[in-house]
């Protein structure tokens, strides 16, 4: 059984995300729930990685959506291809002062702001495996609920 400490209740606030990445991360955010997603900020995935956005809709698909504020956070960043054994489709988000070209091409991306999003282009599809999926969905809606829980009371512990 998986610990409960792993699973955070809300996205730490550990002050690493700029106010373009936070933007970045709201207008895409309202994208996917307009597409029919659910979607988490920050979740914690099985390999370790903490996924920008984790979208889930009501067919099952699951989206991970990488936050890039800079050519220099793209840069430095070389963990993102941990991301696609956790998703069907694995997309970019970044504002429009980037250009599209420095993105992989196998990849999604969304250019955002922080009142909107448009598709610029899809990602290309590579569905999970069923047990890949099913712990994916069951992360996913244990954190959902969690974040629900602290919600309704703060002062509450994570405990069952």
């Amino acid at each position: 059984m998986e610990s409960q400490a792993s699973l955070s209740p809300v996205p730490p606030l550990d002050r690493r995300q700029s106010e373009t990445a936070l933007a970045i991360a709201r207008g895409t955010a309202r994208l996917l729930r307009s597409l029919g997603f659910s979607c988490l900020s920050e979740l914690p995935l099985p390999s370790g990685r903490r996924a920008d956005l984790v979208a889930l809709n009501a067919r099952g698909d699951i989206w991970i959506v990488e936050i890039k504020s800079s050519v220099e956070d793209l840069r430095a960043d070389h963990k993102w291809q941990d991301y696609r054994a956790h998703c069907d489709r694995l997309f970019f988000a970044f504002t429009q002062d980037l250009p599209c070209e420095i993105f992989p091409a196998d990849t999604g991306l969304i250019v955002a702001d922080a009142y909107g999003a448009h598709l610029h282009c899809e990602a290309p599809e590579h569905r999970l495996a069923a047990p890949t999926r099913k712990l994916m969905t069951v992360r996913f809606a244990m954190a959902a609920a969690q974040r629900i829980n602290r919600l309704v009371d703060p002062q509450g512990h994570d405990e069952f």
